[in-house]
């Protein structure tokens, strides 16, 4: 089957696609209360990457069978909805092997069968390096050799622990034997199933309703359906993939770790080949969701998480984290900043060591200095906060200074207030505004000034003591003190 005809299900209805995805596994060798599905892969769970694939290439239903853990699935699907819908999730209640786990497809699929879904591509919920490319070319093989089940399949130097793909004397493939289950001699072949695997949908149903279980489990593999075939002389078909990465599924913590690196290889490679550098791809970190601007240089150990999005010709340098923000254009980040839920606008200049929280815009041509933290605060365009400054809850208009130590008191122990300061404002250096409290146009706020009322626009703020120099008082204080200590040092 070519791709066009995938995509557009011209021709026979009979070419249509439908899904089942297997997530009902405990993952025992994870070590984890949590199902192994939802453990991550550059920040996606593995799960997410089965759905989106699942969904991009089948053009009929969408089934997730989920199991141990399945309240814990469900819920992420459901915060996922938006982005993997349409989908069915069904529950498999007791494990009894995977051939019975996708029986419980049955009604979904078939429902859907009858409208037109005439193969089934069946995937693993613990294979998130699969590509679409390679399950593309599954299921035109699968069309082309006009097969009743076609599995991809790859080679191993070391095949213990998978299923082996047995040939017959011509190279058809006779049989899948587990490995638990497997001889001496079948022990030896290191052609794997990787449980990946494209079959006409009535056959398929049809074999799992007469499925036996004939192992030393007593589960129902899905790998029996390929005996069955061979027996009804079907045809069984067989991709074998070259890149081994894509194909093994996650089963422990090491190859989570491996599958990580991977991925975000994969994520580095696609943005340099769109025009970005990575001064050096091997420390930079890109989730699988964020886009890149051309020309964007990001620096060694950068982490740009979730639903990030960096404009063009942007600059982030070192040891800097980016999560579900979205950066203009020719934005400059310095060193050691991290955002989280922001927006920041064309040309702002940001950082070092900047912290900026949930909820904040910084304007264009804004900037955003050392150690200032900002928190649902809007940030003017041209405005500047260049030192040492938390500014929370507050409204910041155009062209205006934040002296270095200002602080936004915001919070009064029980609730959270607003501080408004207009256009051209001046804020001294060590100044405290108490909010609810608006300063307008124009202002001056004196250093070191608290401000508790508002301060009319083009007014003065202060709130300072008068200064008092008492002449000579330090001196005295002195030897006071070396009188009832006269071993005391300077």
């Amino acid at each position: 089957m070519n791709e066009a005809s995938l995509e557009t299900g011209e021709s026979s209805h009979m070419n249509k696609v439908s899904a089942v995805i297997m997530a009902a596994g405990q993952g025992t060798r994870m070590k984890s209360a949590m199902p192994k599905v939802l453990h991550a892969v550059a920040g996606k769970p593995m799960v997410w990457y089965m759905a989106a694939l699942a969904r991009r290439v089948a053009d009929s239903s969408v089934a997730i069978v989920v199991g141990h853990g399945a309240d814990q699935v469900r819920d992420y699907l459901q915060q996922e909805e938006q982005a993997l819908a349409p989908y069915f999730v069904v529950e498999q209640t007791e494990r009894l092997g995977t051939g019975h786990a996708v029986q419980q497809a049955r009604s979904v699929v078939m429902a859907k069968a009858e409208a037109g879904a005439g193969h089934c591509l069946i995937l693993n919920g613990d294979t998130p390096l699969l590509t679409e490319e390679t399950v593309r070319a599954l299921l035109a093989c699968h069309q082309s050799t006009q097969a009743t089940v076609t599995i991809l399949t790859t080679q191993l130097d070391n095949p213990d622990g998978y299923g082996r793909v047995i040939r017959g004397p011509q190279g058809q493939v006779i049989k899948i034997v587990e490995d638990r289950d497997a001889s001496v001699d079948e022990k030896v072949v290191q052609e794997v199933n990787v449980g990946t695997y494209v079959v006409n949908t009535s056959f398929l149903f049809h074999s799992l309703e007469t499925l036996k279980p004939q192992n030393v489990q007593g589960e129902y593999y899905l790998t029996d359906i390929i005996g069955m075939a061979v027996s009804q002389s079907l045809r069984v078909s067989a991709l074998v993939t070259n890149d081994t990465n894509e194909t093994i599924g996650i089963n422990n913590r090491e190859h989570l770790s491996i599958a990580e690196k991977e991925m975000r290889n994969r994520v580095c490679r696609h943005w340099m080949q769109e025009g970005v550098t990575l001064l050096d791809p091997s420390r930079t970190s890109i989730d699988p969701g964020v886009i890149i601007g051309r020309d964007s240089v990001l620096y060694p150990d950068v982490r740009l998480e979730g639903a990030t999005v960096i404009g063009e010709a942007c600059h982030v340098r070192s040891h800097t984290r980016i999560t579900n923000s979205t950066l203009g254009d020719h934005v400059q980040v310095e060193d050691s900043c991290v955002f989280n839920d922001v927006i920041v606008e064309n040309g702002a200049n940001i950082g070092p060591f900047a912290h900026l929280r949930p909820g904040t815009i910084i304007r264009k041509k804004a900037k955003v200095g050392n150690f200032v933290e900002l928190k649902k605060t809007d940030l003017g365009e041209g405005s500047k906060a260049n030192h040492l400054s938390y500014l929370g809850d507050t409204i910041i208009g155009r062209q205006v200074n934040i002296g270095a130590g200002t602080i936004t008191c915001n919070y009064d122990g029980f609730r959270k207030e607003k501080t408004i300061i207009e256009d051209n404002v001046f804020i001294g250096s060590d100044s405290q505004l108490i909010a609810p409290v608006t300063v307008g146009q124009g202002a001056i706020i004196a250093a070191g000034t608290t401000v508790t009322q508002d301060v009319p626009s083009e007014a003065l703020g202060i709130s300072r003591s008068t200064q008092m120099n008492k002449e000579g008082a330090a001196k005295r204080k002195r030897a006071l003190h070396h009188k009832q200590d006269p071993e005391a040092k300077n």
